[in-house]
């Protein structure tokens, strides 16, 4: 039996071969674009058979390396749900933003559980952008706009409508837009209130109070001090217990939706295959 190549190679040119880059692989693995492409070039020596084409962006197979990667990918995949029926650990990272993880998938996660109580959820409420990488995250929820990078698929999860709300009380001196200049306006980090007053038509300086969070301008709408504008589905919540109302049927829609994001070639396919279906259903 012939002696196998050293597992690192074999690591490098299975990553390289799924991006067809040397970087986006170095970034995977959390080496250099450097040390892949060395691990690459001895093990196409080792083997004495070319398995990449360098072309002037990127990387193509060759037909040995097309024959080589099929099976290779196989078995990586072999190892790793070896080692994940062996550990019996399943569990999956999910990256929020706080204000969605408050609103939105905190109180819907326990159906997840429910359904699933052998796998564990992990939820990484953070502002900071996952990279898929070295953090361990392997499915995310964003808003923005699509696409989010390289390597990256994103799926529509719904798109962004922001309507006014403000508690029962405040909402009895409200029934035009011109009376939203009567309140406070609770701002958050997008920053739409001038937008949504302009297209109302709306003239005149209006008092804000501005909260880096929207999960903080809602809660403060909820305490009556003033109103919010906020993402429909991030107050679903609150508008069903009454706790806040809408006072005006006006609304703004921006093309900033919200995305299931995940890296096209998943570390754990079969969670991350069960994280999204179950986040549509909830839409």
């Amino acid at each position: 039996m012939a002696a196998l190549p050293p597992l690192n190679a074999l690591r490098a040119f299975e990553a390289s071969a799924r991006h067809l880059n040397f970087r986006l692989a170095a970034e995977e693995l959390g080496v250099t674009q450097g040390a892949v492409a060395q691990q690459v070039r001895g093990l196409e020596a080792r083997l004495a058979t070319q398995l990449f084409d360098r072309l002037p962006r990127g990387l193509a197979l060759t037909e040995a390396g097309r024959r080589f990667h099929a099976p290779l990918r196989r078995a990586f995949r072999l190892i790793e749900d070896a080692v994940e029926d062996l550990s019996g650990d399943r569990q999956i990272t999910i990256s929020v933003t706080p204000s969605f993880a408050s609103k939105w998938l905190v109180p819907r996660l326990q159906d997840f559980t429910e359904q699933h109580p052998e796998i564990s959820v992990q939820v990484d409420a953070r502002e900071r952008l996952a990279n898929f990488q070295g953090d361990g995250v392997d499915i995310a929820v964003r808003q923005g706009r699509a696409p989010f990078g390289p390597g990256l698929a994103a799926e529509p999860l719904f798109s962004t409508t922001f309507v006014p709300v403000c508690s029962p009380k405040i909402a009895v001196d409200i029934s035009q837009p011109a009376d939203l200049l009567k309140h406070k306006l609770l701002n958050d980090t997008h920053g739409l209130w001038p937008l949504f007053l302009q297209r109302a038509g709306v003239t005149g300086k209006p008092r804000m109070m501005s909260f880096s969070q929207t999960s903080l301008a809602i809660d403060a709408a909820v305490s009556d001090q003033g109103v919010a504008l906020a993402n429909e589905p991030l107050v679903s919540a609150q508008l069903a217990a009454g706790q806040l109302v809408r006072p005006i049927p006006d609304e703004l829609v921006e093309d900033l939706g919200f995305y299931i994001v995940t890296p096209k070639q998943p570390r754990q396919p079969t969670l991350v295959a069960l994280m999204k279906e179950w986040l549509l259903s909830q839409t």
